[in-house]
């Protein structure tokens, strides 16, 4: 073999084979040399290979494709101890290429790895296979295949070598292979502590370092911490923290400490020998973020149990958390943040944090790190739970507005915690006040759309703690809020389902919201859901329940009734019973639809002739109505005393107000001022006129105003509820065609006069003052809308066959000889057709006859 070398090289040195002068063909030579069967010629291949190897990883895929690897698997257990102990040179200088990592996998030689680690081989042997075996086990399969080939115990017990080569390969391969939890239970059961940390005194840093690392790996689990608590460990692991000279060591030597503080028992250990006390000093004098962010998570760690918390706020670690927050690293702040979080558990700690924490807090939501933003938000959610003062503290910090813009943060936990915290401020009136005029209805719109279950559920709680005033929910719909929520009626997740239900009942309070939330089809979503015995709630059952209290005309269409808390009020139309599947159309969509033969609809609408004006007015003009805020009814009593006014557009109502008003104030401007401004005016409305007679409004039924001007001038004062009742009664059926003959009621001949009247209006929508022959729908209808009116209270049922009917619950007179007794009051069925203000008693014979007749 020398021979050839000096034919094509110049002679190295007699010892030497320096592969990096060998040309491919001679790497290959040496490489089929391995096929010889001299021990020598072995031994010196398997050398000289190991040199080219060292060289570089350019030369390891060189011998790689040169089948090396196949040829030295069958070396590494040769009988001759210097050919094997050779081989298994060139295998760990070579396992550190990817692509021979592979092929040893496939080619199965841990097995044979592990043999060589027997305590007769010889120290390089040892040194190589735990190197080639380190190299290997950060793969996954070739773990299992080391732990399945009890390869833990020979590696435990070479941590024990004299070598520090040996050393520091064997704790770094069982460092590798402890992410697995299984060789993590393994090596407990080895008793693997004591060797790990003999190694901590070692003199080399790897060795103490991965020692340390293995330490922190299995000491997250709660007997390898006992272990280690009785083998002494928490002592190293101070001793190194109180040791400057081993600064570099103090990240990882905090990690182990960190996963010790979980148990109770190691933490008042700690406390007791004034470990606690050193630790929380040496954190406030270190300037090492590293060394900062991991004591601060070694705490979150022990702060998540609630004796762990009482022992770190009799410590007072909230002073040192609190400076942490001050400290300019993101980590440190993010984990101080999260150590805040879980220390706020304790209430004491709650308080000091509120005290002094909270501002630093605030502050931190307007960093540009999300991270931060995150942390700092979460802490705050803690903070405020079921703690006024603490909000309040948040409020005072001007903590209102970055949480506010926090609601469009980047990471869904920081919406979710921003979400949560405004929620906790809303308990407080001034504050829920202050949180809506930052546009928190408009900035809850967006996490609506989220599609996580966290954001969905805090932000639609969020809604129903601000949706209780009439301008937040007016915010949402124009925000655009109300069709993402009611999606999220359709969530599988129950919290998410809840907490939209309870927005959806909040947000319905008011009929412009829950006409909108139907139109958008939350009551069809919310029948389905309370068919459901697996979805429903209570929570879904009042959202449904609301949203038909306040939508009336929906409610009575739907189901047919309406019971005395349901007030009938202008805008109610009855369309009839709605077919299932069938979408509900407001009042201007069936105002809009060609005349047809089908049942007129009939509306309610009797507000005073000025206050539509006015209404209308400040709501197509209102900045411009703003110069009749004086005296305004006044101007509009001028007004309607102008023939044909109620024909004129609202934008010439306006100017002609303007002139009214002015010359009723008396201002002391020039004639041709006026004139100039009332041009003005003139000329920035001139646009909107052919628009505006495009809007539709509901025409005012003056007759319907009368009729309850009336009814409280003659009903009202009358002494007892079933006086008003009957007079009642008698003026409906009046003013609808009088009393019917029984065997003539089908001669009454309702449904040609309801037709003229679509017909003289062109248009299927019946103001209900134009009947002046209406049958048992007409009639009942009629008495609910003025009973209401007048404070009688009364239901609205439907019947089949254009039936339909009021009950009155009235208190019988006490039975004659027995004065004073209060008797329950009784239902009865009011006769509006045959015989007005005759009460039939519910259930009676009578009763049941007018309902089917």
């Amino acid at each position: 073999m020398g021979k050839k070398v000096k034919k094509e090289v110049e002679p190295p040195p007699k010892d030497v084979f320096d592969p990096l002068l060998i040309e491919s063909k001679t790497a290959a030579t040496v490489v089929l040399m391995l096929n010889s069967p001299e021990k020598e010629v072995l031994a010196k291949a398997c050398d000289a290979l190991y040199k080219f190897a060292s060289k570089g990883d350019e030369n390891k895929v060189t011998l790689l494709g040169l089948g090396a690897v196949e040829h030295l698997y069958k070396l590494i257990s040769h009988e001759d101890p210097i050919v094997r102990r050779n081989a298994i040179m060139v295998f760990g200088i070579m396992a550190s290429n990817h692509d021979v990592k592979k092929l040893l996998r496939e080619l199965d030689v841990t097995n044979s790895l592990i043999s060589q680690l027997a305590p007769e081989e010889d120290v390089v042997i040892h040194e190589f296979a735990t190197l080639c075996l380190a190299h290997m086990a950060v793969e996954y399969t070739t773990k299992v295949q080391i732990f399945e080939q009890g390869g833990l115990e020979p590696l435990i017990r070479l941590l024990g070598s004299p070598d520090p080569d040996v050393k520091k390969n064997s704790v770094e391969c069982i460092y590798l292979l402890v992410q697995d939890f299984q060789s993590r239970a393994a090596v407990r059961a080895l008793n693997v502590i004591p060797p790990l940390l003999e190694l901590l005194r070692s003199e080399y840093p790897v060795i103490q370092l991965l020692a340390l690392k293995t330490l922190e790996v299995i000491s997250k689990d709660g007997e390898t911490r006992i272990i280690l608590g009785e083998n002494k460990g928490l002592d190293c692991v101070l001793k190194i923290l109180e040791n400057n000279e081993f600064s570099d060591l103090h990240v990882e030597a905090l990690a182990v400490l960190g996963n010790c503080l979980e148990d109770v028992h190691t933490l008042q250990l700690i406390q007791q020998t004034g470990g606690l006390k050193k630790l929380l000093s040496f954190v406030g004098v270190s300037t090492v973020p590293d060394i900062q962010k991991n004591a601060a998570k070694a705490i979150t760690k022990a702060a998540y149990d609630s004796e762990n918390r009482n022992i770190l706020n009799a410590e007072e670690v909230e002073k040192c958390l609190i400076n942490l927050l001050e400290i300019d690293n993101d980590g440190v702040k993010v984990a101080a943040s999260q150590a805040i979080s879980a220390m706020c558990e304790n209430l004491a700690s709650k308080r000091v944090f509120g005290l002094q924490g909270i501002p630093q807090l605030v502050q931190l939501l307007s960093s540009d790190n999300e991270e931060v933003k995150e942390a700092a938000v979460t802490a705050l959610a803690n903070l405020t739970a079921g703690s006024p003062s603490n909000a309040s503290a948040v409020a005072e910090a001007e903590g209102i507005e970055p949480l506010v813009n926090t609601l469009n943060a980047q990471r869904d936990g920081a919406i979710a915690n921003a979400a949560t915290v405004l929620t906790n401020l809303s308990m407080q009136e001034p504050f829920r006040v202050n949180i809506q005029s930052c546009g928190i209805m408009s900035a809850l719109a967006e996490p609506l759309h989220s599609t996580n279950t966290q954001v969905q559920s805090k932000a639609a709680f969020a809604v129903a703690a601000f949706g209780c005033d009439a301008d937040a929910r007016a915010e949402l719909r124009n925000a655009g809020g109300l069709r993402p929520l009611v999606e999220l009626l359709h969530s599988k997740n129950e919290e998410v389902r809840r907490n939209v239900c309870w927005a959806v009942t909040v947000c319905a309070s008011d009929e412009l919201t829950a006409v909108e939330l139907c139109r958008l089809g939350a009551l069809d979503i919310l029948e389905e859901i309370n068919l459901s015995t697996g979805r429903k709630n209570n929570f879904s059952e009042a959202a449904l329940e609301k949203l038909l209290d306040n939508n009336l005309s929906q409610k009575y269409s739907r189901m047919g009734y309406l019971s005395s808390s349901n007030i009938i009020t202008d805008g109610f139309y009855d369309c009839g019973q709605i077919k299932p599947g069938v979408k509900f159309l407001s009042l201007e969509e069936l105002s809009m639809q060609e005349l047809t033969d089908h049942r007129a609809i009939i509306f309610i609408n009797a507000k005073p002739q000025e206050e539509i004006l006015i209404e209308n007015c400040y709501r197509k003009f209102p900045n411009r109505v703003q110069m009749l805020k004086y005296n305004v009814k006044y101007v509009f009593r001028v007004f309607l005393s102008l023939p044909n006014c109620s024909n004129l557009p609202l934008s010439i109502l306006v100017i002609i107000l303007y002139i009214v008003f002015c010359v009723r104030k008396g201002k002391a401007k020039k004639e041709e001022e006026k004139m100039k401004e009332v041009t003005e005016i003139m000329s920035k409305v001139q646009d909107e006129i052919n628009l505006e007679k495009t809007h539709w409004l509901p025409p005012p039924d003056f007759i319907l105003l009368d009729y309850i001007n009336d009814a409280t001038k003659t009903i009202l004062p009358l002494t007892t509820t079933r006086e008003q009742v009957v007079a009642l009664a008698q003026f409906v059926a009046d003013k609808m065609g009088g009393p019917i003959e029984r065997d003539k009621l089908h001669d009454f001949s309702w449904e040609l006069h309801i037709s003229e009247i679509e017909f003289e209006l062109k248009c299927n929508v019946v103001p209900i003052g134009k009947v002046k022959k209406g049958t048992f729908y007409h009639r009942a209808l009629l008495f609910k809308v003025i009973a209401d009116r007048i404070g009688i209270g009364c239901s609205l049922v439907r019947g089949e066959y254009n039936r339909a009917w009021n009950e009155v619950k009235l208190v019988d007179e006490s039975p004659q000889g027995i004065a004073g007794l209060l008797l329950p009051p009784q239902e009865y069925i009011v006769d509006l057709m045959f015989e007005p203000g005759f009460l039939m008693k519910q259930g009676s014979a009578e009763a049941d006859w007018y309902k089917r007749i």
